[in-house]
């Protein structure tokens, strides 16, 4: 029996608002993130994505009330990331109502961390967020070579991406939600030969995320090797619904909820 393909709506908040810019950058106010996850909620999404996307970068704590008022509103998978540096963060997230919890920068920093939450908590529960970009060559254009970056995108690290992700699955990690930061926000569609890349070498289920702008986006990222698929500002400025999205999907022969 094939494993119905899941829709994500991300909500990737700022001072307890949802914002969402191009490649992480020029944020704009996206309104109220308990009352967005209603809609959703509403419209048949599969899960809920919420990404502070400050945390790491303001050295601060994720907003544990937005979770924990989300959580008491929408009754759908969360899963909770940004500034997550520990297994006590972890506990203390899935205490507040997240089912899953999402590390990047400090899994990058001490990857060890990855193993310590997995042991504790299960892999069901850990998330790899990666950020990944195109290495720029010599010329300043984009390569065929990806690298991880950290801090919501902000910070380069000299690191294979497709190493990276392979590495995280054999430490523990449950689930990777990748994220082309080139297309992030663009509406361009996915980065299919990313997806394909680390499909080639995670045999976890791969989120995929960056570039969706119309429903056309969505069967080519599955077809790619996704197993899920998730967009923002398309669903919180109201371009798409979760059910055009799903019907987008069943009509290339995907099976979803």
């Amino acid at each position: 029996m094939s494993v119905a393909t899941r829709v994500i709506a991300c909500l990737d908040v700022d001072a307890g608002r949802v914002v969402k810019g191009v490649n992480f950058e020029n944020l704009r106010d996206a309104g109220d993130p308990v009352e967005l996850a209603k809609v959703y909620d509403a419209q048949g999404v599969d899960e809920l994505t919420f990404l502070d996307v400050t945390a790491s970068s303001g050295n601060r704590e994720t907003t544990y009330d937005v979770v924990t008022r989300t959580a008491e509103q929408v009754f759908i998978p969360l899963t909770v990331g940004g500034g997550v540096r520990s297994v006590d963060d972890v506990d203390r997230l899935l205490r507040a109502g997240a089912d899953k919890v999402g590390v990047n920068t400090a899994a990058i920093s001490r990857p060890e961390l990855i193993a310590e939450i997995s042991d504790r908590f299960g892999a069901q529960v850990l998330v790899l967020s990666a950020d990944v970009r195109r290495r720029l060559g010599d010329d300043g254009r984009p390569t065929d070579d990806f690298v991880m970056t950290t801090h919501g995108g902000r910070t380069a690290v000299d690191l294979d991406a497709i190493e990276w992700c392979a590495r995280a699955a054999e430490l523990g990690a449950g689930e990777i939600l990748l994220n082309s930061m080139d297309a992030d926000g663009t509406k361009g569609g996915f980065d299919l030969e990313l997806i394909r890349r680390v499909r080639q070498v995670v045999h976890v289920p791969l989120i995929a995320s960056g570039g969706a702008g119309r429903v056309e986006h969505f069967p080519p990222a599955v077809a790619a090797g996704a197993d899920a698929v998730l967009a923002a500002s398309v669903f919180h400025f109201g371009e798409l619904t979760v059910g055009q999205v799903k019907d987008a999907l069943r009509a290339e022969g995907v099976t979803v909820r």
